[in-house]
């Protein structure tokens, strides 16, 4: 099943784009650092990730643990996670809460320099503001996969 794709219904500033857009690299620097607890504390307290297989991770606690049980895989490789086509909704019934939708790609480097690419995905968070600064409340994580042809 392909993710839909919806266009945003609502005009945002150059400022707040580039607060998310700078949220998000701070954030990725901090998984590609291996900092997990670093990550973690960019969800909130009770923040969630539901990953594309369907597995759920709860709480920084939680996503800590499945992040160091995830390690291994990481040995001998530089990961970067690339953020594109940000679309980004404001709540209209809390400014504080914002919708994005963004597509993803993750790269893995070796060490000899050896660079591959992992599936692509579409995520889908919603952002909160505490204390003036930006936090994840949940990730969901879609698997991208061709769109239907539309009957002719």
């Amino acid at each position: 099943m392909s993710q839909a794709v919806q266009a945003t219904r609502s005009k945002v500033t150059g400022d707040l784009y580039a607060e998310v857009q700078t949220f998000y690299a701070r954030q990725m620097r901090r998984v590609d650092a291996l900092d997990i607890e670093g990550f973690a504390d960019t969800f909130t307290d009770d923040g969630v990730v539901v990953h594309a297989n369907g597995e759920r991770a709860q709480g920084r606690e939680r996503m800590v643990a499945g992040m160091r049980a995830n390690l291994p895989r990481y040995r001998d490789i530089a990961v970067r996670h690339w953020f594109d086509h940000l679309l980004i909704e404001t709540d209209p019934a809390d400014e504080d809460t914002l919708r994005v939708s963004y597509y993803t790609l993750v790269t893995q480097t070796d060490r000899e320099g050896k660079v591959s690419f992992q599936p692509t995905f579409t995520v889908e968070d919603v952002l909160v503001r505490r204390d003036g600064e930006l936090l994840t409340r949940s990730r969901v994580i879609h698997r991208d996969t061709p769109v239907e042809l539309p009957a002719s």
